[in-house]
C-alpha cells in the first residue's frame, strides 16, 4: 500500500497472519493517538490504551458507545456465519469523505 511521504509516516510489514497487523498496532498505539479504522475490536483495543479511535465515516469510537458496537458486530457475524446476507455498508461517496475530513480536523485542532 503507497504511503505519502511525511515524516510524520511510517510504514511497516508485519507477517501475514489473522490479527497479525491490528496487534501491531495495539502494541505500538500510545494515550492521545488517533487511529482510523473501521474494524470495530481493533477500535476497541486502542480505546483501551488511551487513544481515539475513527472510522472513514467519521464516527469517533468512545468508551461510551464502543460495547454496543461490538455487540452489534458481534450479532451481525453470527448472522452471517448462520447464512444470513447482512450486506454491507455502501461505499463512501464525497459527503462520506468531506464528513470524514471534518472530524479529523476536528481531531487534530486544525
Amino acid at each position: 500500500m503507497p504511503t505519502p511521504a511525511s515524516k510524520l509516516i511510517t510504514a511497516i510489514q508485519v507477517h501475514q497472519g489473522f490479527d497479525v497487523a491490528d496487534d501491531e498496532i495495539v502494541k505500538r498505539v500510545n494515550a492521545g493517538d488517533i487511529v482510523i479504522t473501521s474494524d470495530i475490536p481493533l477500535a476497541s483495543d486502542v480505546i483501551d490504551k488511551g487513544a481515539t479511535a475513527l472510522n472513514p465515516r467519521r464516527e469517533l469510537y468512545t468508551t461510551d458507545n464502543i460495547k454496543a458496537r461490538l455487540q452489534m458486530r458481534n450479532f451481525m457475524e453470527t448472522l452471517r456465519n448462520s447464512g444470513v446476507d447482512t450486506g454491507g455498508p455502501a461505499a463512501l461517496n464525497q459527503k462520506d469523505r468531506e464528513n470524514f475530513a471534518n472530524q479529523l480536523n476536528k481531531l487534530l485542532g486544525t
